[in-house]
């Protein structure tokens, strides 16, 4: 099988969502809700890492993979082009002035 585009992992996830109520349209949703899970699901990698958890079950990577899965479902959900968003974000971030010193980010 080869690499699955965002738009085939959007159709996909989608698939997923309707055959198992997780809601397809605006109104049948709790955004809030949809925002909260992203949220745990990123605090989950965290503390995966945190443990040296990077592989299996509840590990770093599989816990990154049900952030973006949740953040692809809303993306369908709102028929949102995220390729197209993210593509844009590099875009703009190229020509970006990152001030190291007032950001708490390492920089090498």
């Amino acid at each position: 099988m080869g690499k699955t585009t965002l738009d085939q992992l959007v159709d996909i996830v989608m698939e997923q969502a309707r055959e198992n109520g997780f809601g397809t349209e605006p109104d049948e949703v709790d955004v809030a809700e949809k925002i909260a899970l992203i949220h745990s699901e990123v605090s989950e990698a965290f503390e995966a890492y945190r443990h040296k958890n990077m592989d299996g079950k509840d590990g770093f990577k599989e816990e990154l993979g049900d952030a973006v899965q949740r953040i692809v479902h809303l993306c369908g959900i709102f028929d949102i082009d995220i390729e197209k968003e993210i593509l844009e974000k590099i875009e703009h971030n190229r020509d970006r002035d990152w001030n190291w010193k007032d950001m708490n980010e390492k920089h090498s």
